[in-house]
């Protein structure tokens, strides 16, 4: 089990950061013995399976998920049981697999989370797609013929991107809903990062609040009042006045 002091660091480290580095914060809590080059070369659906045990360990298994719908605005709310995810084939692991579309043959990897924060730093959505390509691309060929990853065409270019997901299937968790209200199917895509983030965010908040009480009203230090469990903490907190 992780501890307060590191849940609370890896949330003053990410307050400021960007998404990507806020998922390789969280992924480090999931790997607290890999290091930094590490985390950046998983496959991000071996990476999003491990976020996801890590919100088990956490927050529990059901995931609290709103959803509006675009035609009729209804809010759809449900739990999502990230036991689901638990069931996922496991990919490639990383391996290299072929595309073939037409004229071209493709071999890539799938994408990493350094891939990621390589292309969330190119500018346009335009040159993020160019970064994948080039770094997921190992080589490609035109009827026999070396080619770069930037002459595939579109249609090679989704090709490519539905077989990275093929072999990754846990990178990209979608949810599939009916809207009780006017009948719409309802995709959404489910970010566990930013889900994690959240609740880590409000965890860390209440937390710094139970300290503050704590320590004005009883004088005690963060440390000592974070190695209290939570049930202690909430009954000192009952004596102070504070619940």
């Amino acid at each position: 089990m992780l501890a307060g002091t590191d849940l609370l660091a890896a949330w003053e480290s990410g307050a400021a950061a960007g998404g990507g580095e806020r998922t390789v914060l969280l992924h480090a809590l999931a790997r607290p013995v890999a290091d930094p080059e590490e985390l950046l070369g998983v496959p991000l659906g071996i990476r999003d399976a491990e976020l996801f045990a890590l919100r088990r360990s956490l927050f529990g298994t059901r995931i609290p998920v709103r959803v509006s719908c675009p035609d009729c605005a209804e809010e759809l709310e449900f739990e999502f049981d990230t036991a689901a995810v638990a069931g996922l084939p496991g990919g490639t692991a990383g391996e290299p697999v072929t595309v073939t579309s037409g004229e071209w043959t493709v071999l890539l990897r799938p994408p990493t989370s350094g891939d990621l924060l390589a292309a969330g730093h190119a500018g346009t959505a335009a040159m993020a797609r160019a970064e994948l390509l080039s770094r997921c691309v190992l080589s490609a060929e035109r009827a026999g013929a070396p080619a770069r990853a930037g002459e595939l065409p579109a249609e090679v270019q989704r090709a490519v991107a539905e077989r990275a997901a093929e072999a990754d299937p846990c990178a990209d968790i979608r949810l599939d809903l009916g809207c009780p209200e006017c009948g719409r199917r309802v995709r959404a895509e489910l970010d566990i990062s930013a889900c994690l983030w959240a609740e880590l965010d409000s965890w860390a908040r209440a937390t710094l609040l139970e300290v503050y009480q704590l320590a004005a009203a009883l004088g005690w230090s963060e440390p000592q009042i974070l190695a209290l469990s939570p049930l202690r903490r909430r009954y000192y907190l009952e004596l102070a006045g504070h619940a």
